[in-house]
């Protein structure tokens, strides 16, 4: 077993990190007090290949793998959790999918410039009545002159107000299908921008969608198969999320063992009491745990691999950690801790939405469970109108 990672693997991670300790680190706070993404900065995250890292070459991304993905997603959410969001849906739950599933001229039209950050790629799955319970969406497509109309409306789109590609679930006569939008199609608007716990230098919004057409030609997969690719996509997403976890997580234990090491009561540091000491022990390990559960996903998924599981036990430790450890760190720096002259109170409150979107902590139990089990996934059903 080798769990070294590879030359390239490790000076992808070493940029990735002198990227963020440089250009987003310095700037998070702001960023989160404005409650603003600054879009400066996609230009600079696409010229060192971060908007595509493991897009194909010849489609415009940088060639990597998945692991070398998550070792950027790693290091940019350990300086800002809300740009490594928008990086993570951007590839993972719009380009990826298209790349996989388009076909050759969805490929060659509308991947090259995500990959190149031209275009900021947005997932449109979640409704009010349908979050956990995805298969119960009510957004409609209808058939209308070789193409589609779309009636309906999305909640908690992460870059869905970015005017981008969004992939977009709807039910039609043949089930739920995905279609890709242009977010300035006639039709297509931002309902609401939410103001969040956390994340603020991401943007959240919920999409209405009126009478919005869409040709035959932007049908992603197979009409009726959109469920299916949307739950393969979030196996793979979900993994992303994890690694941003272990940034937040990271940057924490970062911050509080800084502090220990600086922070003099009684006439010596706070380092040498034993409680201290052991916070800081458990952080150490959970986040080597953590680790080796987000690379080992990784991995898995780029051999080809089953990795749903794999995937959902990293996001569960994970996220979970990021909770735990994000609090740990503000009580290791105290009364300091609970202000905003230090960033733990950030990572605090980014890490909560890590054990909810792209599926929450209790569906990544069920997850797990159903196949430690060999429970069969329930067919899709029709929801009950409502």
């Amino acid at each position: 077993m080798d769990f070294e990672l590879s030359p390239e693997q490790r000076e992808i991670q070493a940029v990735a990190r002198e990227f963020a300790d440089a250009e987003i680190a310095p700037h998070a706070g702001a960023w989160d007090r404005e409650h603003r993404f600054p879009h400066e900065l996609v230009p600079k995250l696409a010229e060192l290949g971060f908007m595509g890292v493991c897009v194909p070459e010849e489609l415009g991304g940088a060639g990597t793998d998945f692991l070398s993905y998550m070792l950027v997603l790693e290091e940019i959410s350990r300086a800002d959790a809300g740009i490594g969001v928008t990086v993570a849906v951007h590839t993972s739950a719009a380009t990826l999918p298209i790349a996989a599933w388009g076909t050759d001229e969805q490929r060659e039209t509308l991947v090259p410039p995500m990959a190149r950050g031209e275009k900021i790629g947005a997932f449109a799955l979640t409704e009010s009545g349908a979050g956990s319970d995805a298969r119960s969406l009510q957004t409609r497509a209808e058939p209308a002159g070789g193409g589609w109309r779309l009636n309906g409306a999305k909640q908690w789109i992460t870059n869905g107000s970015f005017g981008g590609t969004a992939l977009v679930f709807a039910r039609g006569e043949a089930g739920i299908s995905c279609f890709l939008v242009d977010g300035e199609a006639e039709g297509l608007g931002v309902a609401k921008e939410h103001a969040k716990l956390g994340l603020h230098s991401s943007s959240t919004v919920d999409l209405v969608l009126e009478d919005v057409a869409v040709s035959g030609d932007l049908l992603l997969g197979e009409e009726g198969k959109g469920f299916q690719i949307a739950m393969a996509t979030l196996d793979g997403g979900r993994i992303g999320i994890a690694a941003q976890a272990l940034g937040i997580a990271q940057a924490a234990y970062d911050a509080a063992r800084a502090y220990a090491l600086e922070r003099h009561q009684f006439g010596r540091p706070i380092a040498e009491f034993g409680a201290i000491q052991e916070k800081l022990a458990d952080l150490a390990t959970e986040l080597d745990a953590a680790r080796l559960l987000v690379y080992r996903a990784a991995w898995l998924r780029d051999r080809g691999e089953p990795h749903g599981e794999a995937g959902a036990k990293a996001k569960l430790f994970a996220s979970s950690l990021a909770r735990r450890g994000t609090g740990e760190a503000i009580q290791i720096l105290g009364g300091y801790g609970f202000t905003t002259e230090f960033p733990v109170e950030r990572y605090f409150r980014d890490a909560k939405i890590t054990e909810i979107y792209e599926g929450t902590s209790e569906i990544q139990r069920l997850v797990i469970a159903r196949s430690v089990l060999g429970l069969a996934e329930r067919p899709e059903r029709t929801p009950t109108p409502a």
